[in-house]
């Protein structure tokens, strides 16, 4: 039998899930997908996710470690980064940067969990700026 991984879904501790839902909800434009707690009053446990982008969110203690990152691919970061810029989001302010990969928009959330999102370089044409030549 072949072994074959269908999806991985990276776990974001996070303090304040009203923070947490102006972060991920307001700012970034996910949907809550579905919501846990074991009793009322308790951790909530929960999924968030826009388009393939999918992100279980957890205020419970020993399920993630705050400052993780997580790298993902995409393609419109440009049109992503335009749309984040025309929110009214006070505590980020991110740009766009490029590398040996493509062209890549950091997210930090209140908690400062990291998202990277690139959009790779098509591999048969170079970067914004750059010459075929190199």
């Amino acid at each position: 039998m072949d072994i074959v991984f269908h999806r991985t879904v990276p776990v974001f501790r996070i303090f304040d899930v009203a923070k947490a839902h102006e972060f991920y909800l307001g700012y970034l434009g996910c949907t809550v997908d579905w919501e846990h707690r074991f009793e009322p009053g308790m951790p909530l446990y929960t999924q968030v996710s826009r388009g393939d982008l999918v992100l279980h969110l957890s205020e419970h203690h020993g399920d993630a470690t705050p400052g993780s990152t997580v790298c993902t691919e995409l393609s419109g970061v440009h049109a992503l980064h335009a749309e984040l810029a025309g929110k009214d989001y006070p505590y980020l302010r991110p740009g766009l940067e490029r590398d040996g990969r493509g062209t890549t928009l950091t997210l930090t959330d209140p908690f400062g969990n990291q998202l990277r999102l690139t959009e790779p370089d098509a591999p048969d044409r170079p970067g914004e700026g750059e010459s075929a030549a190199g």
